[in-house]
Order: structure tokens, then sequence, then C-alpha cells
């Protein structure tokens, strides 16, 4: 993008950095999916007993990361994975030659692993 107007600049930046924004309190939600490490004070347990110049990482990340599953049994995911995910939902809208004026709009059933993102997020789903 290349913007040269003042106002049009300033727009561009403040739509990046509300992104940004979006995107951090997601991962802070998502954690538990993800490959972050949700256990910090474990973590940081460890690095005040060793000096080491890589923070080290918790069991329960290591765990995650060497069996690909969460603590409820679910596979681990990367944001964008995640993300790519939860995109697979749809909404279709059916409208029939009898009744065309009336449409009907059926969703797709969350699987368990969306389930599990949108209670994270605090969404409900309609079904």
């Amino acid at each position: 993008m290349h913007h040269w107007l003042e106002d049009r600049v300033r727009a561009h930046v403040f739509l990046c950095m509300r992104a940004y924004y979006l995107e951090w309190h997601m991962r802070q939600r998502l954690a538990p999916m993800l490959f972050d490490d949700t256990h910090k004070d474990a973590a940081a347990a460890q690095r005040r007993k060793r000096l080491l110049s890589q923070a080290p990482r918790s069991k329960a990340a290591i765990k995650k990361q060497t069996t690909g599953l969460t603590e409820d049994g679910l596979p681990v995911h990367s944001f964008r994975s995640l993300l790519a995910d939860l995109a697979t939902l749809a909404r279709n809208t059916i409208t029939t030659a009898i009744t065309p004026q009336y449409a009907l709009s059926v969703l797709t059933r969350p699987t368990p692993i969306q389930q599990k993102a949108f209670d994270l997020l605090g969404i409900k789903c309609a079904q």
C-alpha cells in the first residue's frame, strides 16, 4: 500500500495497530490451544535456578510440543493453522422453487477444536 496523504497514512497505521492489538488478545486467550507457553511461572522459576541466555520453556509447554496435543487431548495448532481451521465454518442460505420468498439459513456445526476456540474467545455459537 502506498499512501501519500497524511490522513490516509494515519488511517492505515491505525488499522494496522488495531489488527496487531486484536491478534495479541486472541493469542492470549487461545494460548492453551497454541504452541505458546501457558505456564510461564514454572519457566520463570527454572530461569532463577539457572543462568541461561535462552529462556527455558515450562514442562507443560515441552509436553504440548512433543505430543502435539493439548491438556484436553485436542491437536495443538499454530495461530495461522487455527485461523484456517476456524475459516471452514459456513452459513448456507437455501431457497426453494416452491417458496422463494422464504430463505433458510443453515450453519455448519463446529468441530471440537472450533468449539474449544470459541469457548476460549467467549463466543457463543448458534446451533
